[in-house]
């Protein structure tokens, strides 16, 4: 699973559009989605935490679990 997959999953478990999530925390369209070719800044990734009520590092080790298979 890449971080952007991580991202929309627990969005997805929240009722909440990854258009809506960026919308929210003011980041353009689409770039959230740029995450599963590039890894995000620190500083964005923990806004999209908060956001979503988990830590950066959550978003990390869940976006690492299928990858290791």
């Amino acid at each position: 699973m890449k971080i952007y997959d991580t991202v929309k999953r627990l969005s997805s478990e929240k009722n909440i559009s990854v258009y809506r999530l960026e919308k929210d925390l003011g980041l353009a369209n689409g770039a959230i989605s740029k995450w599963n070719r590039q890894i995000p800044n620190a500083l964005r990734l923990q806004e999209v935490a908060d956001y979503l009520g988990v830590t950066s590092s959550y978003i990390l080790n869940e976006s690492r679990k299928d990858g290791n298979k």
